[in-house]
Parts: structure tokens; sequence; C-alpha cells
């Protein structure tokens, strides 16, 4: 059964990738909200490499923004959460208890170039789930990728086995700011059914 067409204006056609927000909190329950909810989405073998560091806090701001593009500080500064999503590249040690019906973790060990495409394809999907799930619950991303991943996983990941992924401002984005629509790819530019 399809969603309802004011879930689907909600979740993709009418949802905009948000610059400016508006003065209300995210409440930390919220964010456990978001997660108990887009942990649901699949990984391949339940890899889960996914990792969020919620950065809040003014301090924890001053730490993030002059490892940002320009162009992403005073959006990034203005956002009453922004996400940094992770993907831990030793995501194959919990596989003995997320998918504990095979010997998962055997075919990571020692393959390096293994672990780095499904911790970074995994964590994307992950990232995407994320994005719908906060949009589901009524709040408005901001994903950006212009930032020095080098210096954020060295200031935020230090002495884990976590590299940054992407950066997403979550909250209550303001549609003043919005500028028009920017277009889409039509199926047949894109899509071939074979």
């Amino acid at each position: 059964m399809s969603l309802p067409a004011a879930a689907l204006d909600q979740l993709f056609r009418a949802a905009r990738t948000h610059n400016a927000w508006q003065d209300k909190p995210v409440p930390d329950s919220l964010l456990a909200e978001l997660h108990d909810l887009m942990k649901w989405g699949p990984t391949s073998a339940n890899c889960w490499p996914l990792r969020v560091v919620y950065v809040k806090s003014s301090a924890a701001k001053a730490r993030l923004l002059p490892l940002l593009m320009e162009g992403n500080r005073a959006k990034t500064q203005a956002a009453p959460v922004v996400a940094i999503l992770g993907m831990d590249l030793a995501f194959y040690e919990e596989l003995p208890r997320l998918f504990p019906h095979t010997d998962a973790k055997s075919w990571f060990v020692g393959n390096d170039a293994l672990i780095e495409a499904t911790a970074f394809r995994n964590s994307s999907l992950q990232g995407a789930y994320f994005m719908l799930a906060a949009r589901a619950l009524g709040l408005d991303c901001g994903p950006m990728s212009g930032f020095d991943a080098a210096r954020v996983d060295a200031e935020f990941f230090a002495g884990t086995t976590i590299n940054s992924n992407f950066i997403c401002s979550l909250g209550h984005g303001d549609p003043a700011a919005l500028f028009p629509r920017s277009p889409r790819p039509e199926f047949a530019e894109v899509c071939k059914i074979l």
C-alpha cells in the first residue's frame, strides 16, 4: 500500500535542503526517536557501519566551524543540531552479534578494500535513511560535504576506527530563505528498462 500523498510530499516532493533555520530547539529525545526509526533501514549483512556525533553546544560548534568550507559555516552555526555521519571501518567486529547466522566477519578480516567499500556504501545508505527519518519526524535537513574530512576525523573521531562520510544540519528550516527548486532529470534521461 502506498503512503498518502501528504507523506510523500513531506519525505520527497515538498522536502528541501535547508540553509537557514528557525530558532526552535531539537530535543535529545527527538534525536533518539530519529535513531529508533532509521535503524530499520537495510544494510548489507546488517553491517551497520554508521556512527553519528551530534554537535549541539556552542563549544562543539566552535570546534567544527573552522573545519568547514567558508560557505557552510554560517548555516552550520545557526542550525540547532549538526550531525557528523561517520563510518566505522571496524564494523565487521560486530557482525557476530548483528548477523549471527553465518561467519560474516571472516569476509572482511584482512580485506581493506572490501571494508572501505562496504563501510562507505552502507553508511551512505544509512545517511539517506537518517534524513528520511528526520523528515518523517518533522525535521528539516541540510546535508553537506564541504568540509575537511581529515581534520573532522582528527577532531571528532581521534583514536577510533571511524571516518567521516558527510555532515547534516537538523532543525526546523526557515522556508522564507529557500530559493526556487533546482530541476531534476526526467525518467528517460537517467533510467533504462532492459
